[in-house]
């Protein structure tokens, strides 16, 4: 990680093709991640479908499918992708790079390039470089499951390794920190490296590894990898005898490959585990997205109907899914009827806007120009319609929240029950359509048929309804007792004519007679008959007044009625309480679950809409596509995982 120690060097050994760009100071501005994949010798001939000659390539994942075979454009391209976001000024940046290199000569590893650690900002780098890089560094090698390539250079001291520094941060026991010592060719004539390469320096767990790189005018001369290896085993069997076996580029790569095998067997149960669960997880997520249309005649059927099907099923109570936060479907329907309803109904007072001056009222208009001996009955059925009358606003408004709540399993429906008519938006928001329409075709026949319910009541007031008996036989009893008490004192009645004028006094009162009812007048002769008026009394201007006593026979006449009022009212709001339930069940509920399919097919099931309803969301074919790859990459991942035990390690 030190800059300029050979990190790229050590990575194209590895690899044993030039491939990375080269150059003094900051050359890897990005992070490169290197994914090497070994093939068997004349596989990459066997498995090729695109014409590539040669056992080499290498693909990009920014560039697709796109395959390189010329190393040389492999090393434009990372030149390139580079200065497209980190700039051609020494700029930074922690996107990384993405390069999969297939090739006989390669063992299988995943390497990760970072940039070498800077302390002067050069070029367009920032003031805070030094603090960026590391950073970067860190967010790669904080990993767990990761291995530390801690490289450092022979020529400098390794007590002030920056690359050893930053690894044992986040690998204080290094267990996973291997050390490559580069530039064993280069230190000063007397000195050598024994002592670093033994341990006795920086003792590390995973040990020490000296490699010897190309020069830099090895590379201007374009000599080649497998040239360098081959001076590299000579000059180690030269200065390193006895270390010559245990150090070397071909020595490393079969070293890391053996540690990433240790480290994946230790890693083993927690990464089969989150395979298992990231390819139920995609396995789960492709079903939601459906396999193909093959046959839309058949696919648009069977969506219809298994979506009608659960529509039922949700208000019969049945449905798959079982909605646990609230009450849905059939079960909120029971408690609409039940429960909203029924108390609305009940809190509906049976005398409610009625005052026993209405009531006196009525029964006076009831009687007309005549003193009327017994209560009019036609003032009951007057006030007991206007009472009944009260009942029908509660029952359209059930009407209203059955029709809101079957529009509301509509999206329940489609939001767990069906998730298959997410794949299709058309196709959704078509069959959406179909039963908004319906249910918008059957509100008004409901509405009618409740209206005509309450219309019934009010169209006959059987007073011979069985219910209805006791209420009557009270009347009765009061009329035959006030008929009694009239005819007791009809004897000592005077006659009003006779009756003394009453004084301003009386008149003030208005509390035993029909005078009270009238304005004020002037004197009480003046209302004598054959008396001059002094001023005109207009008798259609004064209203009843709210405060005045009732009589003894009023009081009685109020009761009576009210007590009528009240037991047929309740007759009646049990009949409205019983049949609104049941006709909205019948006219829009039961309605609706018969005719759903049929209405659906019929506006539907056509052959010239079959390609715009089966039409896929424009991702979804992409998302399919993607979650299917993922599959069987997990699937391929547990596999290798599986047979690991039979690998054979370097």
């Amino acid at each position: 990680m030190d800059l300029s120690s050979g990190k790229s060097s050590v990575l194209e050994s590895l690899v044993g093709r030039d491939l990375l760009p080269r150059g003094t100071g900051v050359v890897t501005r990005r992070p490169l991640i290197l994914q090497l994949v070994h093939v068997e010798p004349g596989a990459a001939r066997k498995n090729d479908d695109g014409g590539r000659e040669g056992e080499h390539w290498g693909k990009f994942l920014h560039t697709k499918n796109q395959i390189y075979t010329d190393f040389e454009e492999i090393r434009q391209e990372i030149e390139n992708e580079t200065e497209r976001l980190s700039g051609n000024n020494k700029g930074i940046s922690d996107d990384p790079i993405h390069l999969k290199i297939f090739s006989p000569n390669v063992v299988n590893l995943t390497l990760v390039d970072l940039p070498g650690i800077t302390k002067v900002p050069v070029g367009d780098q920032p003031v805070d470089i030094e603090v960026q890089i590391k950073d970067l560094i860190l967010k790669h090698i904080a990993n767990p499951n990761c291995i530390i390539l801690a490289v450092t250079a022979a020529n400098t001291d390794m007590a002030t390794s920056e690359a050893l520094k930053v690894a044992r941060e986040v690998d204080p026991d290094g267990r996973r920190t291997l050390a490559v010592v580069t530039k064993l060719d280069l230190m000063d004539a007397g000195t050598d490296a024994m002592d670093v390469l033994m341990g006795r320096v920086i003792p590390v767990k995973l040990g020490l590894i000296g490699v010897v790189n190309r020069s830099q005018l090895d590379i201007n001369n374009k000599k080649s990898v497998a040239d360098a290896i081959r001076d590299e085993h000579a000059f180690l069997q030269k200065k390193y005898p006895s270390l010559a076996n245990r150090n070397g580029t071909k020595y490393l790569a079969r070293t890391l490959n053996r540690l990433l095998m240790h480290h994946i067997r230790d890693c083993l149960p927690n990464l089969k585990t989150r395979i298992n669960v990231l390819a139920a997880q995609y396995q789960s997520l492709l079903s939601s997205y459906g396999e193909p249309v093959e046959d839309q005649s058949a696919t648009l059927l069977q969506l219809i109907t298994k979506f009608a099907t659960e529509y039922c099923n949700t208000i019969e109570g049945t449905a798959k899914y079982i909605e646990t936060a609230e009450l849905c479907g059939g079960a909120r329907i029971c408690y609409i009827f039940h429960e909203t309803f029924g108390r609305t109904l009940e809190s509906v007072d049976s005398l409610g806007g009625l005052s026993t001056i209405d009531i006196l009222t009525a029964i006076r208009n009831a009687t007309g120009p005549r003193p009327s001996l017994f209560v009019p009955e036609v003032s009951f059925e007057l006030l007991v319609k206007k009472q009944v009358k009260r009942l029908e606003e509660p029952s359209l408004r059930c009407v209203e929240l059955v029709h809101e709540e079957m529009q509301r399993i509509i999206q329940h429906c489609s939001n767990y029950s069906t998730q298959e008519l997410q794949r299709f938006p058309k196709l959704h928001e078509a069959i959406v359509e179909v039963v908004t329409s319906l249910l918008r075709k059957r509100l008004p026949v409901t509405n009618e048929m409740v209206h005509n319910l309450v219309a019934i009541e009010l169209a006959y007031i059987n007073t011979k309804h069985p219910d209805f008996a006791d209420a009557c036989g009270v009347m009765n009893n009061n009329i035959e007792e006030e008929r009694r008490n009239r005819m007791r004192e009809l004897p000592s009645a005077v006659p009003r004519d006779k009756a003394p004028a009453a004084g301003p006094q009386g008149e003030q009162d208005g509390t035993g007679n029909w005078r009270g009812m009238l304005k004020k007048g002037e004197d009480a002769p003046g209302s004598r008959p054959g008396s001059p008026l002094r001023g005109a009394v207009n008798l259609l201007d004064v209203p009843v007044p709210v405060a005045r006593k009732l009589s003894s026979r009023e009081q009685r006449d109020c009761e009576v009625i009210e007590r009528l009022i009240k037991s047929y009212f309740l007759i009646v709001r049990k009949n409205i309480q019983d049949s609104v339930p049941k006709a909205v069940m019948h006219f829009l509920v039961n309605h609706v679950k018969d005719s759903l399919q049929s209405e659906l097919v019929g506006q539907l099931y056509k052959s010239g809409l079959l390609n715009d309803l089966l039409t896929e969301s424009e991702d979804m074919a992409q998302r399919r596509k993607e979650a299917a790859d993922m599959l069987q990459a997990l699937q391929k991942a547990s596999q290798v995982i599986a047979e690991i035990r039979e690998t054979h390690l370097w």
